[in-house]
């Protein structure tokens, strides 16, 4: 019998993912993936492992090209939505993505933002980012929309003078600051490795 679990993440990627090996380890495997309704079936004890990338920078046609080359390499794929969009019909702008991802709709990237990506556990740790280069490449791609924020946050408020741009741009900031540390660590590792 299936079980059905409500969750939001929203950015909390690597906590998603935590999230969703725990299930495994209960004996619960992913099926499906809603705004905020998750699906699991009956499986083995930590069967599969989990994770979650950011996907929203890309445009429509690279995203699904990367979704079916993940397939083809024997992984499972899920879209998640990042944000809690209830209409139908929208058009999202989105400035700091790739170019061909700007406009986001239905038809689009809009609600898919996340991939999460299944693994059978062959008891490694699950990565899909190996090169230094492409987890750095990817980093500044999820620091982009955090820096836009910021700067809307800032412009609205000092327009507008509300706190409720204050707390967009602290949540933004939370963002910026958690890629630049892992930048910085990454670019540290590269650096030892040099040597």
């Amino acid at each position: 019998m299936n079980k059905k679990c409500g969750r939001y993440f929203g950015g909390l990627l690597s906590s998603q993912a935590r999230w969703l090996d725990k299930m495994s380890d209960r004996g619960w495997r992913l099926v499906r993936a809603e705004r905020l309704i998750y699906e699991f079936e009956p499986c083995r004890p930590g069967q599969v492992r989990y994770c979650v990338e950011y996907i929203g920078n890309r445009s429509h046609a690279d995203a699904e090209e990367y979704r079916c080359f993940l397939e083809d390499l024997g992984y499972r794929t899920f879209y998640k939505n990042v944000n809690l969009n209830w209409n139908i019909g929208k058009v999202v702008a989105r400035p700091w993505a790739d170019r061909g991802g700007r406009l986001a709709t239905d038809a689009t990237t809009l609600n898919r933002e996340l991939l999460i990506v299944e693994k059978e556990n062959d008891g490694k740790q699950f990565q899909l980012h190996t090169t230094f280069e492409d987890k750095i490449r990817y980093y500044k791609a999820m620091r982009r929309p955090g820096l836009f924020l910021l700067a809307m946050s800032v412009a609205l408020g000092a327009v507008l003078r509300t706190w409720v741009a204050g707390i967009f741009a602290v949540l933004a900031l939370i963002q910026i600051v958690a890629c630049q540390i892992e930048l910085a660590r990454l670019e540290k590792q590269g650096e030892l490795q040099e040597w």
